[in-house]
């Protein structure tokens, strides 16, 4: 049998023979004390994406899609809401009332103009009635409202008075409890229409609906029907125009008996309750319908006017009565059938439901939008505070101490099918200006193509390529450790390259032995398309401004994979890179804080990478650093209760902003749209205008403090629209990903070769 050595890792160059200065370069031996217990599951996803070759397939779990069905008819159930609810409150389908037409001179309509209030208008010819002498029909319209129909019914008790209430089916929807009060305690309901809709200014189906739907609610309430109605814009007959009496024709053939008005008050204009009185009493002992309001603003005069309205009708001896009863016909009510108030209790509970969904989302709303800010400004204090102490040569413990000479580094090189992009990445690091010793380790990890063939043809100084089989990034960067020969790792990607004095600037910070690794400064080499461009601004303000926060804050999340520095020994306390996630940079991570060892951010030492090119590439590479971090959340949860700022501070910041409010973000895009729908789009145009303009601040500022042109911010505003929704969705698809249990495959990212000369 073969030894590990020749069968699964081959060196080029060979190791030293001496073996002076060098650690024992047997992989079993040493990967022994790094690996994870031979009980898990060997990785079979390799630093760049491919199966582990040679070896039996285990089956995949396909990515999940149902869920997308569940989030289709999610949104469905929320524009629903937001559109019934729109439509309750009149702003969605809204209609107000129509200028009054020239009228062509109509027989019919001269008829009822000089006829009653109380109109029959199904047969052929109109017909009206009026009310007897000292008769009064006290009338309410677009009620019920639960502060000032309350307060009537009371007055109307003191006074032994009965009344007609014309009410607004969504209000009825809205307090069914009020509705019946009204009923219980003798009144009578008219039908005032769903929404108060002008029905001139409506299509019949729509005029047909509004009187339906109020049916359905008042049968889900009390349990009865109406034969009264009266439409909403309506005042005596003599105001009646053409358009009006087609409407009042098409009510009439469905049955209704149509309630106009003899005395209407104008108590909505809020005349004052003296006027009101005034406006509401009829002449030399004439009966009368008078119409007032329940609804629809401060009533509180109409209540005090119909107090002192019944005290002076007693004295002059007026009956007050339903409309009904003063017209000597029977009640306005019938019995409604089962199934009318199942659906209209159904309509009533959901059209209540939408309310609160709506007043709930509009909190969200204002929430997020404040933490947002809240945040942005927070870090942007903070990225102040850091520049000004890294700068200055200080950090938060003091000055940092200097290395007395120059420590030995080794840079490891995790690759697979890098072919395009491997020469330019080991050239620039061994093109560096770094005055210690440099040691590369290159270690392909089974690729398929020339990534092993070119890495080694280079014949560069310093320079050792290991060939593995495939066995996973965290395999291949464990490898690499095994054969570090010096104890402060640099760790970078097979498509990154560094700037001559990136090495220099990465191991400064760890002088300090209480810091156990060192964040780099990732900037994005192609960033000449869109996509380039966004995630060049998400980079610069969403990743390296954070880092400079969280520096200060004592809980760095991520050391990227592209560029960071490690204190071998810190490597070896938490046991190597663990296979357990696929975000293995932020598992590393979040061990190092959890065992004590600070991780700080350094912005000078830069690296270039190359960043996906299409929205798929993106996708792929997000889904699994969103899924890979959810992953390591979990894993490190118990963090939480720990002494130290790490867990609490670390791990609620990514639950709240990497993953709460990005599944909120589709609520946050709906009701924004819902909002300029159904109301004036000004002021959500320029609450959105203003986090634009907050966000394009920031990302000149995080721009200037990498020295970067703030130039690119002309894409700031597209970024809204396509990049933002695209980030949120595969938040969505990682949290159903991890919930459901699938394990994720490691998502390949096709190359280009960026950097290539």
């Amino acid at each position: 049998m073969t030894s590990p050595e020749t069968s699964a890792t081959r060196v080029w160059p060979p190791p030293d023979p001496a073996g002076a200065t060098r650690p024992d370069t047997s992989v079993t031996a040493t990967l022994t004390d790094l690996a994870p217990p031979l009980s898990q599951p060997p990785p079979e996803r390799s630093a760049g994406g491919g199966k582990r070759p040679g070896t039996r397939r285990r089956r995949r779990q396909a990515d999940p899609r149902g869920h997308w069905f569940l989030v289709a008819v999610g949104v469905v159930l929320m524009a629903g809401a937001l559109l019934l609810n729109g439509y309750a409150t009149n702003a969605a389908g809204e209609t107000r009332a129509t200028p009054p037409p020239t009228d062509r001179p109509s027989a019919e309509l001269d008829q009822v103009r000089r006829g009653g209030p109380v109109l029959n208008l199904t047969g052929d010819k109109p017909d009206s009635a009026r009310l007897l002498p000292h008769t009064v029909a006290l009338t309410f319209d677009d009620g019920p409202d639960p502060r000032w129909t309350p307060r009537l019914l009371d007055v109307l008790a003191k006074h032994g008075a009965k009344a007609t209430f014309f009410t607004v089916g969504a209000r009825i929807a809205e307090n069914p409890e009020l509705t019946r009060r009204i009923i219980a305690e003798g009144h009578e309901i008219g039908n005032h229409t769903y929404v108060h809709a002008d029905l001139t200014a409506v299509p019949q189906w729509r005029l047909r609906l509004e009187l339906s739907l109020t049916q359905k609610a008042l049968a889900g309430a009390a349990g009865v029907h109406t034969r009264l109605v009266r439409p909403p814009y309506s005042s005596s007959p003599a105001a009646v125009t053409g358009p009006q009496l087609r409407t009042l024709r098409t009510m009439g053939g469905q049955g209704y008996l149509v309630a106009l008005t003899d005395l209407d008050t104008k108590d909505w204009a809020r005349p004052g309750a003296e006027q009101i009185v005034r406006a509401a009493l009829p002449r030399r002992g004439r009966g009368a319908v008078i119409m007032m309001h329940d609804s629809g603003g401060d009533r509180g005069q109409t209540v005090v006017a119909v107090d002192r309205l019944l005290t002076r009708l007693a004295g002059q001896r007026y009956r007050t009565t339903t409309l009904t009863s003063a017209l000597g016909m029977p009640s306005a009510h019938t019995p409604a059938g089962g199934m009318d108030r199942f659906v209209g209790t159904g309509l009533s509970l959901a059209q209540r439901g939408a309310a609160a969904f709506t007043t709930a989302m509009t909190w969200v709303l204002a929430a997020a939008g404040v933490l947002t800010l809240l945040r942005l400004l927070f870090f942007l204090i903070l990225a102040w505070v850091h520049a000004r102490r890294a700068r200055g040569g200080k950090r938060r413990a003091g000055r940092a101490p200097a290395w007395p000479a120059p420590p030995a580094v080794t840079v490891i090189v995790p690759a697979y099918n890098e072919e395009a992009g491997i020469e330019a990445t080991i050239r620039s690091l061994v093109n560096t200006d770094y005055p210690g010793v440099l040691e590369v380790i290159v270690v392909d990890d089974g690729s398929s193509d020339g990534t092993a063939a070119i890495a080694a043809s280079l014949d560069l100084p310093g320079v050792r390529v290991i060939r593995q089989e495939n066995g996973g990034k965290p395999a291949a960067l464990n490898t690499g450790i095994a054969h570090a020969s010096h104890d402060i790792l640099v760790m970078v990607d097979g498509d990154t390259v560094f700037e001559s004095a990136t090495i220099g600037h990465l191991v400064r910070p760890l002088a300090d032995p209480a810091v156990g690794a060192v964040s780099g400064n990732t900037k994005v080499g192609n960033r000449r398309g869109m996509i380039g461009r966004w995630q060049h601004i998400e980079y610069v303000i969403g990743f390296n401004l954070d880092r400079r926060a969280f520096d200060l804050l004592g809980c760095m999340p991520t050391v990227p994979g592209a560029i960071g520095a490690f204190r071998r020994s810190a490597l070896q306390e938490i046991g190597g890179v663990s296979i357990d996630t696929l975000a293995e940079d932020t598992d590393l991570t979040m061990a190092m804080c959890r065992g004590g060892w600070r991780v700080v951010y350094e912005e000078n030492a830069l690296a270039w990478t190359e960043a996906p090119t299409s929205l798929g590439q993106l996708w792929r590479q997000r889904y699994r650093w969103c899924y890979g971090t959810l992953q390591a959340m979990w894993k490190h949860r118990r963090a939480i209760a720990e002494p130290g700022p790490f867990g609490r501070r670390c791990l609620g910041y990514l639950t709240l902003f990497q993953v709460v409010l990005p599944l909120l973000a589709p609520v946050v895009d709906i009701m924004a749209v819902y909002s300029v729908m159904v109301g004036d789009p000004l002021p959500v145009v320029a609450v959105w205008a203003g986090f634009v303009l907050v966000q394009a601040f920031s990302g000149w500022y995080a721009l200037r403090l990498d020295r970067e042109r703030a130039l690119v911010l002309w894409v700031l505003p597209l970024q809204q629209f396509v990049y933002r929704q695209l980030m949120y969705l595969v938040v969505i698809q990682s949290v159903a990903t991890a919930v459901l249990g699938v394990r994720l495959r490691w998502q390949t990212i096709r190359r280009e070769g960026t950097f290539a000369t």
